[in-house]
């Protein structure tokens, strides 16, 4: 580098100088080393200091052939190595002049970059995931203020319900009780007033009651249940209204125990007997097991009645859903007895699925924590 001493003590003293700038620049260009060659002499190397590798033979080979070449080799230590290698005219014939510069520096920049852009985006991630989630919960709570009036409104109503129809159904009873007996068409009149009364005390308990489960203020124990006993008492109370029907009702106990609240249980039971009663013709059977898998415990409701369409199976357990053109549909369901059913089995830590084939049947299965 030829710049002298005195130029030196100007760029301490004056670092914005274009003598500094040239420093600079100069100091770049040392980094940069040569090497060079002929026909009759060896590779020299006029830099002061030992270049990190010799003159690449296959650069000075598509420099000779094509003037120039421009290649980045590795050396063996893994450093890379920028060449820039150029035929030219000696006196002793032609010769090749390479030049070459270790990207050591450039490597370090940018695996700094990346560490950098790496950082910043993972604090960015997390920022943004923050914020959104922020946004979300603020844009949820009206949903979630909705969701609770509905909840309670439905409750309410549930329990204003139930007062009118009790009045209603009492005075339909004494009113057909006064009756000649003669009078036909006003009994078939106050008789279809009490069923639809009926039919509405059933809906209002079945809507707080689900009320009750998507609040969580249903109270169920969980204690162990004999699924002998329970099945017993179950087909007895389902097999007076099954033999009226003429339906075959079965239940095979492997014995054991459940964990569960026996009441609730058994109300799901009822609900999976009384659908697959409406759905079972006449000459049918109707079967009750229990099967252990694993720590739990399977009870199994299977009926050969008209089945489910499979587009309809995937939506049987929503609330008010009615498959209205599948075969032998009960019209007077309500559509809420298996969403009941799935709250409660749910409720109890346990689960429950469907299987059904039209014209050949359909099995509702749950499975509960065995208390063994």
């Amino acid at each position: 580098h030829p710049a002298s001493e005195e130029e030196g003590e100007g760029q301490d003293t004056h670092p914005s100088s274009p003598a500094s700038s040239e420093d600079a620049y100069d100091g770049d260009l040392a980094a940069i080393f040569t090497l060079q060659s002929s026909a009759s002499q060896p590779p020299t190397s006029p830099n002061a200091m030992t270049p990190p590798l010799v003159m690449d033979q296959a650069a000075i080979a598509a420099a000779l052939s094509q003037g120039s070449d421009f290649r980045t080799v590795q050396i063996g230590d893994g450093t890379r190595v920028r060449l820039l290698t150029y035929r030219v005219q000696g006196g002793n014939g032609p010769a090749t002049l390479q030049l070459g510069r270790t990207l050591s520096d450039q490597d370090r920049v940018l695996n700094q970059l990346l560490i950098g852009l790496l950082v910043l985006g993972g604090m960015s991630a997390v920022l943004l995931g923050a914020g959104s989630w922020w946004l979300a919960g603020r844009s949820l709570v009206p949903a979630q203020q909705a969701w609770e009036r509905q909840q309670a409104f439905v409750a309410n109503a549930s329990h204003e319900l139930r007062t009118p129809l009790t009045l209603m159904r009492a005075s339909a009873e004494f009113a057909q009780r006064g009756l000649p007996v003669d009078d036909m068409e006003r009994r078939e009149l106050l008789g279809d007033v009490l069923h639809e009364c009926d039919h509405m005390s059933r809906l209002v308990e079945d809507l707080l009651l689900l009320s009750r489960l998507d609040g969580g203020r249903l109270k169920l124990e969980h204690r162990s249940i004999s699924l002998p006993d329970l099945l017993a008492d179950v087909q007895r109370q389902v097999g007076r209204l099954a033999d009226e029907r003429g339906v075959r009702l079965t239940a095979e106990s492997m014995g054991g125990s459940v964990i569960g609240d026996p009441t609730r249980l058994r109300q799901v039971l009822i609900i999976l007997l009384d659908n697959a009663l409406r759905h079972t013709p006449r000459g049918g059977s109707i079967e009750l097991q229990t099967r252990a898998q694993g720590r739990q415990i399977q009870i199994s409701v299977a009926d050969t009645g008209s089945g489910i369409a499979p587009e309809h199976l995937p939506h049987v357990f929503e609330r008010f859903y009615r498959a209205d053109n599948t075969p032998g549909n009960d019209p007077t369901g309500s559509g809420l007895g298996l969403a009941i059913a799935k709250g409660l089995i749910e409720a109890q830590q346990g689960s429950i699925s469907i299987e059904s084939q039209v014209g050949r049947g359909t099995q509702v299965t749950l499975s509960l924590l065995s208390a063994s």
